[in-house]
């Protein structure tokens, strides 16, 4: 089931919201090379306790039952790692790039977002990869303007990447969101048998984290032997970007900007 929100309770989501793009933008200001992964958690450990958040990921169940939960507030990716990446140790250095995903809740409201980052100069490949995985998303917000179900937009998503010769990573979709992280819908980023049975109505009061998560070289990707993190079976760069979005009565409002 699909619950709608209201107009105040999606104002609610965006003081979450606003939480997680100030985390992201201070993960921005030191994500250089020299940094660790876990260093760049422990800056949104302090934000999300600054404003009383609740952080999202910190201690989330794995998939696999007898698995470990998720240990750190941030997912940390880098290179050919696709999504759920534990911060640690490892040291950030020039050409790397880190896909850095964090959520957390603000009075019972839930915000969650990503952003893709290049570490000093990078591959003109490279650069085009976060070009245009942050390109998807950004049609994606533009799309639901004008579209009546999201398959219309997954399709249109889909598309793009494929014109650009890279791959949609289709082991993992964006969710609604609201007083939890996870909720119905399930927003693939393409469209498939299991889309076009579950396709849904963009229409005000509808929440969405949508995330796309694109590749070089396959859509084929592993878990390592950590339980969490997940990365490309060929080891070439992944990229993903995410924001919390709102359909309202005037279209598509981010939730997850820094500034209105």
């Amino acid at each position: 089931m699909i619950n709608l929100k209201s107009p105040r309770e999606i104002a609610l989501m965006r003081e979450a919201g606003r939480v997680v793009a100030k985390a992201l933008d201070q993960i921005q200001r030191h994500a250089v090379p020299g940094v660790t992964t876990g260093e760049l958690n422990e800056l949104v450990v302090a934000i999300f306790r600054e404003h009383d958040a609740i952080p999202l990921f910190l201690n989330y169940p794995n998939s696999t039952k007898g698995k470990p939960p998720f240990p750190a507030v941030v997912c940390a990716s880098v290179n050919e790692q696709v999504v759920h990446g534990i911060p640690g140790k490892r040291v950030l250095r020039s050409g790397d790039v880190i896909s850095v995903d964090t959520g957390c809740k603000v009075n019972g409201w839930c915000g969650d977002a990503a952003v893709t980052l290049t570490i000093g100069e990078v591959r003109p490949e490279i650069q085009k990869l976060l070009e245009v995985t942050k390109n998807t998303l950004d049609l994606a917000i533009r799309s639901m303007a004008r579209s009546k179900t999201w398959s219309e937009v997954a399709r249109l998503m889909e598309s793009y990447v494929k014109s650009q010769g890279m791959y949609v990573v289709d082991k993992f979709v964006g969710h609604g969101i609201g007083r939890e992280m996870h909720e119905e819908p399930q927003v693939p980023n393409f469209v498939s048998k299991q889309l076009r049975k579950h396709d849904f109505k963009l229409e005000p009061g509808l929440v969405l984290a949508i995330e796309p998560m694109v590749s070089l070289g396959t859509k084929e990707v592993r878990v390592l032997g950590d339980h969490w993190t997940v990365e490309t079976k060929d080891r070439r760069a992944s990229a993903h970007f995410e924001h919390t979005v709102a359909m309202t009565v005037d279209g598509p409002k981010v939730l997850t900007y820094l500034e209105d």
